[in-house]
């Protein structure tokens, strides 16, 4: 995968985080740098460690579906872009807590994490994969994204949490869709 994939994929993952992000600069009576180095840091530390988890997990089974690899892929962003466009419409409205706790940032890191697990597998069955290079793009994206959240979310409210939210699923299922059309040779490598 090349880099501007990669990060297209990593702008991808950061939209479940960027918009709790927003929330919880909604929820925090005054931003700091450090509340917002906080909550970039768990954010982007657990989108870079479940993809690596994910893609130790998928190279384990890869042997096992090597010939249907790149539909594997395709269907987990599928799904994955699928849930988050769903969740982009709708109406339930998550609850806000100003707390940065380690108990409270830590099941919001893991909440916002899940699909980036999946991703790790899927990126297991692309041998071109340099994991190291996409957990550090994914993580550093996520961090820069949480952080400017935190800020935007206590300038302006939720306003962006939908459109964060439908902009990432639509770009899970395009790199998907890349995935799949250059395995099949229909799209050039």
């Amino acid at each position: 995968m090349n880099f501007v994939t990669l990060l297209a994929l990593g702008i991808g993952l950061a939209m479940d985080a960027f918009a709790a992000s927003i929330c919880k600069g909604l929820s925090l009576p005054k931003t700091t740098l450090k509340s917002a180095v906080i909550v970039g840091l768990w954010f982007g530390g657990f989108q870079a460690l479940m993809p690596l988890i994910g893609y130790f997990l998928g190279a384990r089974f890869h042997a096992l579906i090597e010939n249907l690899d790149h539909w594997v892929a395709f269907a987990l962003l599928l799904l994955i872009g699928a849930n988050m466009i769903r969740e982009s419409f709708s109406a339930e409205e998550n609850e806000n807590d100003a707390s940065l706790s380690f108990r409270t940032m830590l099941l919001l890191a893991l909440a916002t994490s899940i699909d980036a697990l999946a991703v790790g597998i899927a990126l297991s069955m692309d041998a071109a994969t340099n994991i190291w290079a996409a957990i550090s793009v994914i993580g550093v994206t996520t961090f820069v994204l949480s952080a400017i959240g935190v800020k935007l979310g206590n300038l302006f409210g939720c306003r962006f949490r939908r459109a964060a939210e439908l902009f990432g699923g639509v770009v899970l299922i395009l790199i998907g869709l890349k995935i799949l059309l250059e395995h099949l040779g229909i799209l050039a490598l």
